[in-house]
């Protein structure tokens, strides 16, 4: 895979010991993801204290083997979508890039929903042109705003989607009702909630994508730091498995359900390092079992 900025040397690539799920049936990604939120600056606002480094997350995301990347044109907002397309554009032919639309963003750190179609539409004319592409891969439904019919966001998608602007259609913080609502006006091949092994709130609509076999992505899905610090419920474990609680709390995630897609995110190429680390961790039945039962405590 070559790239006129860098060279990616495949027998370095540890996030492809991870394994693939095949979005939408056509779209193999990495099932350890990476999401771009936090390479912007505070309150998710703006630029981040160093776009180089960033770019260089971004760079050896793919050399570790990631191929698929999660932003959102909220992220900025503007401000993700950009620096990916600076840092890997033109991008590997078998690159999976999933985007969302729906928010305002009046300042850090405040988030509005906003579903109304004209606004979807110049949303996603926006990511096209920030990332540089001719159609996305994969584009999410922010929220469902309650201010706004349903039918008429999803319709808006859908529209998209048959002029050739959109792959494929997902959807953010939903529940099991709204998705199978959702799937009366169009397609949807992906459910983005939040879900770590301290918040599992969402079990039932994992459940509802593992029967369907549809991707289930998790947000925060070290509970934005929650699972790392000493107080974490799984920092024993981990000391016992001479590893880190993230990389414990990542490992779990993919060996908790085929259709899981963790995209833990960092704004260092160290950290970075260390979560993709975690596809090496083999975690048996019994701390498996352990692990569920403080994921249930939890």
């Amino acid at each position: 895979m070559q790239n006129r900025k860098f060279t990616v040397q495949r027998h370095q690539a540890p996030a492809k010991k991870s394994g693939e799920f095949l979005i939408g049936n056509d779209l193999r990604g990495t099932r350890l993801g990476f999401g771009s939120m936090r390479l912007t600056g505070d309150g998710i606002w703006g630029e981040p204290a160093d776009r180089a480094e960033a770019v260089r997350v971004l760079r050896r995301a793919v050399e570790l083997g990631i191929n698929f990347i999660d932003t959102a044109d909220s992220y900025g907002p503007g401000v993700s979508e950009e620096i990916i397309a600076e840092a890997l554009h033109p991008y590997p032919a078998d690159f999976v890039i999933a985007t969302k639309g729906g928010f305002d963003r009046p300042g850090p750190d405040k988030w509005v929903e906003n579903g109304k179609p004209k606004h979807l539409r110049s949303a996603c004319e926006g990511s096209l042109r920030r990332l540089r592409l001719d159609r996305i891969d994969l584009y999410q439904l922010h929220r469902i705003d309650p201010k706004v019919p349903a039918e008429d966001q999803l319709g808006t998608l859908k529209d998209l989607q048959a002029q050739g602007k959109i792959k494929h259609i997902g959807l953010s913080e939903v529940s099991v009702k709204q998705i199978q609502h959702a799937r009366t006006i169009v397609p949807i091949v992906s459910v983005q909630n939040r879900y770590s092994i301290t918040d599992r709130g969402s079990e039932d609509v994992l459940e509802y994508c593992e029967k369907e076999k549809m991707g289930f992505i998790p947000w925060f899905p070290l509970g934005a730091g929650r699972v790392s610090g000493s107080k974490s419920p799984i920092s024993r474990i981990a000391a016992r498995l001479k590893v880190t609680p993230s990389q414990v709390a990542l490992a779990w995630l993919l060996a908790r359900s085929p259709v899981m897609l963790p995209i833990p995110g960092t704004s260092k190429v160290k950290h970075l390092v260390e979560n993709v680390a975690a596809v090496e961790l083999e975690i048996d039945a019994n701390t498996m079992q352990e692990l569920d039962g403080l994921a249930r405590a939890s």
